[in-house]
């Protein structure tokens, strides 16, 4: 018997490796859903479908049309600066949205695996364990931590999936992250400034994929860190693209944070203690060499 998985976000960093791994597993019939058209690839082992999740009445057609046993909600705005100035924006998408969400899950008996993050600490007493009080310090760490509140006082079967700074590649992604801003500045001769006092445990986005999968197979339910294991400044970490790559360290200069001008603050010490994930799960993350490895491999 196949059972019903739905994805929101699947043009996404984490929802098209959703996708990918899913669409391979022959016990799930599965639904990829993201605003506007399919930006995914690969169009096999899945059906796609437009979907506004801002929109409670496409949310309940949904869940009507494909009567899901599962949902893994990935979408939301996650630009942290962005928050800060659109909060009519953010409180749509990531508190309202997941209201619609939780309403219909509700009244369909669907399993909801909910994506949420390291920003809902105030980074003063990382790394941090799924009990520990959280103390967001920017608009979008408020709008997770409230998602978080209306879905634990909920009815429905739940679990938080809880990461770190998510890397990875797709064909795609107009988004950059740290190891391909890294590269190519190294290989172009640019000098960069990276902060060395804030310490995140950087998250492969296969393996945030294959954490979710896990929690929905188990049906596991509470809240789960799933990042990587390695404590790392983002100094650190361009360090470490630098040697992967046999490029000059010598262009990598470290910084401070506060030489840094952004809209949101920042939380300068987060990171996640991963013991119940692995023990009840089975979740095991690889390093952050392996994940370089890994995007360097998919990069064309």
């Amino acid at each position: 018997m196949k059972k019903t998985i739905l994805i929101t976000g699947s043009n996404g960093l984490l929802g098209q490796k959703l996708v990918d791994l899913l669409s391979q597993e022959s016990s799930v019939n599965l639904i990829a859903t993201a605003r506007g058209e399919n930006r995914l690839p690969n169009h096999a082992g899945y059906t796609y479908q437009s979907l506004d999740i801002t929109d409670p009445i496409a949310v309940e057609e949904i869940f009507c049309k494909y009567q899901p046993a599962i949902v893994i909600h990935t979408a939301a705005m996650t630009n942290v600066d962005t928050c800060e100035s659109d909060l009519v924006g953010c409180e749509l998408l990531n508190v309202k949205a997941v209201e619609y969400i939780v309403h219909a899950c509700e009244k369909h008996k669907t399993f909801l695996c909910h994506l949420s993050t390291d920003f809902i600490f105030d980074g003063e007493a990382g790394p941090y364990n799924e009990e520990d009080l959280p103390n967001p310090i920017s608009v979008y760490g408020e709008s997770k931590l409230k998602a978080e509140k209306i879905i634990q006082a909920s009815k429905i079967r739940w679990a938080i999936a809880r990461t770190v700074l998510v890397f990875g590649i797709v064909p795609d992604m107009s988004r950059t992250n740290i190891i391909l801003w890294v590269k190519k500045s190294l290989e172009e001769g640019k000098q960069i400034n990276v902060v060395t006092d804030q310490y995140r445990t950087p998250t492969l986005a296969e393996d945030l994929a294959i954490g979710c999968w896990l929690i929905t197979q188990k049906e596991a339910e509470g809240i789960f860190n799933i990042s990587g294991e390695e404590l790392l400044t983002p100094y650190e970490m361009a360090i470490k693209t630098a040697e992967f790559y046999h490029l000059s360290k010598d262009l990598i200069k470290p910084a401070d944070s506060s030489n840094f001008s952004q809209p949101a603050k920042r939380p300068p010490r987060t990171g996640f203690i991963l013991s119940k994930a692995k023990k009840i799960l089975g979740y095991k993350p690889r390093t952050f060499n392996e994940g370089i490895a890994l995007m360097a491999s998919q990069i064309q």
